[in-house]
């Protein structure tokens, strides 16, 4: 075996100071990659347009209604087109359910 000697301690103190520069600039790296992310998000969201305040949900091929929900139900799927108030209110009239789960129906005045 070759016998070196260790290394000095301000040796061993200047790579441990190189490896964490290193760890900190990647660090530094992340959070700037995060900060974009989430103004991206931010951006996005400010230019999405709002949410429609009511709508139907459709089969699959989206040709047979199916229900009216409130333009935020979560239980609409993603089949759904954009209905207006008097839209709404007549596929409820001529005998379109109701979500169950976001009632619109009550929220347009309808009663059974």
């Amino acid at each position: 075996m070759h016998d070196q000697p260790a290394p000095d301690r301000l040796t061993q103190l200047r790579f441990l100071e190189r490896v964490q520069q290193a760890d900190l600039e990647r660090t530094r790296r992340w959070i700037a990659d995060e900060e974009r992310r989430q103004q991206d998000r931010r951006r996005g969201a400010a230019q999405r347009p709002p949410a429609p305040d009511w709508v139907l949900a459709y089969s699959l091929g989206g040709r047979v209604p199916l229900a009216v929900h409130t333009g935020d139900c979560r239980m609409a799927g993603k089949h759904t087109k954009p209905a207006t108030r008097e839209a709404a209110l007549r596929a409820l009239t001529d005998g379109l359910p109701a979500c169950s789960h976001c009632r619109p129906d009550t929220e347009l005045g309808v009663l059974d």
